[in-house]
């Protein structure tokens, strides 16, 4: 659900920063992709995916991620070839429903592809949303693959959410909401059932609004982005405690986040026709993910959200620019779902 953003974003930051805005539209285009290293950055090129929401390294097939429109599409997962950002596979998922609001995709143990029907255009009001789960194909070819659909549900009542993380070893499943002023890390029963609901109770407040989040390979940490700004937390057995901010790129509407699939880069997507994956390296101590001095205190989404008072000249231009195409494509969601 995007449209809260782009009417605040524009409001807000419009008007004051057109001038950075002007700059910054002028200046370099994005990360070209890299023939030789797709964990580089690559731009994706399918014509198909104008939505991209999730994003997902592939562990049984190297320099393959996982991507999937967002709520105007169908049951379909798209592998891109990180060196070329062609589509190399399409997949449509059997033995499910007619999709609602598809925000998220992770790869849990013996190499599983799970998806997350979690986002809420309505606001919060659904009372329930689907996960699926499917094996991920040994071959990358055009294939319809059978899928398990769960239903979700949390403990304290219907929410929207875009970021949903797969613990790499215990297969344990979580969704982290998404509030302006930071939402919560709920966490789903040991083992999901095909009959009845799933609860999902929250376990941890998350500093962020949260557009996706995703394990590292190891299962040591995660990574929380969201439009502005990104956190990485210690993980601690979901006792999570915060290492410092990512250097998050700017980007035209900033909604994935995955680890490489060695967990040395952090790649970020972002929505659109022909968007771009930037690649970041990912942090390797408690405070390696952050450039700034963190401070102490509580945090506020504003504050961690916003990028640091060392890079304010860049982050000022670069939120105009945000700003900006927020409100374009906002609009232009606007007017094609009314």
């Amino acid at each position: 659900m995007r449209r809260p953003f782009a009417v605040r974003a524009g409001a807000l930051l419009g008007g004051v920063l057109f001038s950075g805005a002007f700059a910054q539209l002028t200046g370099p285009a994005a990360i070209p992709a890299s023939a030789a290293d797709g964990d580089k950055g690559f731009t994706i090129e399918d014509p198909r995916i104008t939505e991209s929401s999730g994003l997902a390294a592939s562990r049984l097939h190297p320099g393959v991620y996982w991507t999937h429109n967002d709520s105007d599409d169908g049951p379909y997962l798209y592998a891109v070839d990180s060196a070329t950002g062609k589509t190399v596979a399409r997949i449509a998922l059997a033995g499910v429903g007619t999709p609602r609001d598809v925000e998220a995709i992770s790869i849990g143990p013996g190499n599983e592809i799970w998806v997350g029907d979690i986002g809420d255009n309505l606001g919060g009001t659904w009372k329930y949303v689907w996960i699926y789960r499917l094996p991920e194909p040994k071959k990358l070819v055009d294939q319809t693959v059978k899928a398990t659909q769960y239903v979700v549900k949390y403990s304290d009542g219907p929410r929207d959410a875009e970021s949903l993380l797969v613990h790499p070893r215990t297969g344990r499943v979580y969704i982290i909401d998404k509030k302006e002023d930071g939402g919560h890390l709920y966490e789903g029963p040991a083992k999901l059932s095909v009959s009845g609901a799933n609860v999902f109770r929250p376990i941890a407040a998350v500093d962020l609004w949260a557009t996706d989040a995703a394990f590292s390979p190891d299962g040591s940490r995660i990574a929380v982005r969201g439009y502005f700004g990104g956190i990485s937390y210690a993980w601690n057995g979901g006792k999570i405690e915060r290492e410092g901010r990512l250097d998050v790129p700017l980007q035209r509407q900033g909604e994935s986040v995955s680890y490489s699939a060695d967990g040395t880069r952090i790649m970020y997507g972002s929505e659109g026709a022909g968007s771009s994956v930037a690649a970041e390296d990912a942090p390797e101590g408690a405070s390696s993910g952050s450039k700034s001095p963190s401070g102490g205190g509580s945090s506020s989404a504003s504050g961690d959200d916003g990028g640091s008072a060392a890079t304010g000249g860049v982050k000022v231009g670069a939120l105009a620019v945000v700003a900006v195409c927020a409100v374009f494509f906002g609009l232009r969601r606007l007017r094609r779902r009314g």
